[in-house]
């Protein structure tokens, strides 16, 4: 299986360089140019295509989208999704704190699989859990109320007869009280998520990846003799990172779409 991951593009602007960099980055993985974007020469420049691309959540800063009433921003990721999906690509939306609601269009409209939190998924034998991972730390009681308010049956209720600018207004909102309301540094954080990762890996997964961090960071764990791995995606906002996953084996890597080519972060893990 070839697949890749990322998470937190935090999407507003079609503008944004953020946004250009991904729509380059999606469109170079549709073309087979998965190996040069890692670093790695294949031989007569050989194109290799994935089998799926996993987003773990926060895709857009904010979502509360109709399948109606798609905020226009949004529109050219959107295609270049179904584009790679119509290529043969299966593509996974994990919902973050920022995204949310997302089953109706993504998932009843264009048949993409949607997972409102955790995706358990058993890829070449081994077991995975991946998710954004905003809800790994259980301690931070304000915001899991809050979150589980605007997820609420009442809330998805309430948005859907707004009309758009006013709703679009309210999901801005929200998303800047979400950042407020999780403003642990990327450090702290990502020690707080691995924390949780040791926690399931020690249960039985062999490889967890989230999101939300910010930060790209690959880490080893050593549990009964078997080593086991948990990776943080990183953004699309400082770091343009990505993990390329092949046959059990691990690229963490970021992008550079002016030299067509993708520099090391740090590892190659397997």
């Amino acid at each position: 299986m070839k697949a890749v991951f990322l998470a937190d593009a935090h999407l507003k602007k079609s503008s944004d360089e953020r946004y250009e960099k991904l729509m380059s980055f999606l469109n170079d993985l549709k073309e087979g140019k998965v190996c040069s974007l890692i670093g790695k020469n294949k031989k007569n420049n050989q194109a290799v295509y994935i089998d799926d691309i996993f987003i773990a959540g926060d895709l857009f800063d904010f979502w509360f989208c109709r399948k109606e009433n798609i905020y226009p921003e949004f529109r050219p990721i959107i295609d270049k999704l179904i584009d790679l999906k119509q290529a043969g690509v299966k593509v996974h939306l994990l919902e973050g704190n920022h995204d949310f609601f997302m089953k109706e269009y993504f998932g009843d409209v264009h048949g993409m699989e949607v997972c409102d939190e955790w995706l358990d998924r058993d890829i070449d034998s081994r077991k995975f859990l991946i998710g954004h991972g905003d809800t790994a730390d259980q301690s931070n009681k304000v915001y899991l109320l809050f979150r589980k308010v605007l997820r609420s049956r009442v809330f998805y209720l309430f948005q859907r007869f707004l009309p758009r600018p006013l709703l679009w207004s309210i999901a801005s909102l929200s998303s800047a009280a979400s950042k407020e309301l999780n403003k642990d540094n990327g450090d702290a954080l990502f020690e707080k998520m691995s924390s949780f990762a040791e926690v399931k890996l020690r249960d039985g997964y062999d490889v967890i990846i989230m999101g939300h961090s910010h930060q790209p960071l690959i880490r080893r764990f050593n549990i009964i003799g078997k080593e086991k791995i948990f990776i943080a995606l990183g953004d699309w906002i400082k770091y343009y990172s990505f993990v390329y996953y092949e046959d059990g084996n691990f690229s963490l890597s970021h992008y550079h779409p002016r030299v067509q080519e993708a520099g090391k972060i740090n590892q190659h893990w397997t």
